[in-house]
């Protein structure tokens, strides 16, 4: 994962917009809200629980970096996943990933 996406991701979460962890991920995926998925690349479990849920409902899946970057660059431990609730941080991070 490179810096610009950490940086982005990072941002997403000072301003209140994202959701980690299994149980706040796990809610609002369910009420069909979040703007884009990333998972840990050796997060497999919550792969394969996540992708097919994000396909039911159309929601953007990014796959990149380990469950301690993605961590990390929210400030917080190891993360298999983050959900992107806004729209343009989405759009933002999707766009820096190559």
């Amino acid at each position: 994962m490179n810096t610009r996406v950490q940086s982005l991701i990072g941002i997403a979460r000072r301003a209140g917009k994202i959701a980690s962890g299994d149980a706040q991920i796990e809610a609002m995926v369910k009420k069909r809200k979040g703007s884009l998925l990333i998972i840990a690349e050796d997060a497999h479990g919550a792969q394969k629980k996540y992708v097919q849920w994000a396909k039911d409902i159309s929601l953007p899946v990014f796959i990149a970096g380990t469950k301690l970057e993605l961590g990390s660059s929210i400030g917080l431990s190891p993360r298999s996943a983050v959900l992107i609730l806004d729209q343009g941080f989405a759009k933002a991070i999707l766009l820096a990933r190559s």
